[in-house]
């Protein structure tokens, strides 16, 4: 009797290490994924940044016009540039898409981010993009909405 008793109890004390490596090994699974899917969002947000950084930072650049801005609105950006400096001025447009254009994407809410360069449509990826605003400010740093007065774009992206 006392063996039985013994066998049923290591088994049952086996059982319940088993339970506990497999509980450890799915949510060890579960954290992996949830940080892959971080650093995804990580690197989405500082590749929109750096082209957004980048050809910001080009408005105007070789335009002799006395105005670089052709729209200055919250969604919308456009203004002229050389922006692959090969001395022929080029129109610049930022806009985000709408989100029935995103299929592959699991969430419904993500956007395409639309850089579109002398009437070129070509879209690229959503990278995670939800929501993308535009503010542009005057040299005391307020909130301007006349174009010449422009000095400074903050671009917000969500992701």
């Amino acid at each position: 009797m006392n063996t039985i008793l013994d066998i049923a109890g290591s088994v049952l004390i086996s059982a319940a290490i088993m339970f506990i490596v497999l509980h450890l090994n799915i949510y060890s699974g579960q954290q992996k994924f949830a940080s892959d899917k971080e650093l995804d969002i990580q690197q989405y947000s500082k590749t929109l940044a750096e082209i957004l950084d980048h050809d910001i930072r080009k408005v105007g650049y070789r335009y002799t016009g006395s105005n670089p801005f052709i729209t200055t609105q919250k969604k919308v950006l456009s203004f002229y540039s050389d922006i692959d400096s090969n001395n022929v001025v080029d129109v610049v447009t930022y806009t985000v898409g709408d989100s029935t254009e995103e299929t592959v994407t699991t969430n419904p809410r993500d956007r395409i981010l639309a850089r579109i360069i002398n009437g070129d449509t070509a879209r690229g990826p959503s990278l995670g993009l939800v929501k993308l605003d535009f503010s542009y400010f005057n040299n005391s740093g307020a909130v301007t909405a006349v174009q010449y007065s422009i000095r400074y774009i903050r671009a917000e992206i969500w992701v």
